[in-house]
């Protein structure tokens, strides 16, 4: 594993938890649908439905820096997962 892999877990975990509802952490890993998506849902709803992007990101944050560096790869620079 790149020690590059490792960066982006750290950056995406952080991301996630503290900027969530704007799909921050997505556009990090790659993922730019799922970052598009996130951040649309949360300025077209005005913010109402921000809170749940942001439990959405809460939740992938903390997933993401609680897995080992090499299953974090495996599913997430490898595996292309996009959601959980």
């Amino acid at each position: 594993m790149a020690e590059g892999d490792a960066s982006k877990k750290i950056l995406a975990g952080i991301l996630g938890i503290l900027l969530g509802c704007f799909g921050i952490h997505k556009f990090a890993l790659g993922y730019t649908k799922e970052g598009v998506i996130m951040l649309l849902v949360s300025i077209l709803s005005l913010g109402l439905l921000a809170w749940i992007m942001g439990i959405i990101g809460l939740i992938e944050g903390i997933i993401y820096l609680t897995k080992s560096d090499e299953e974090f790869v495996a599913t997430y620079v490898n595996g292309k997962k996009g959601w959980f």
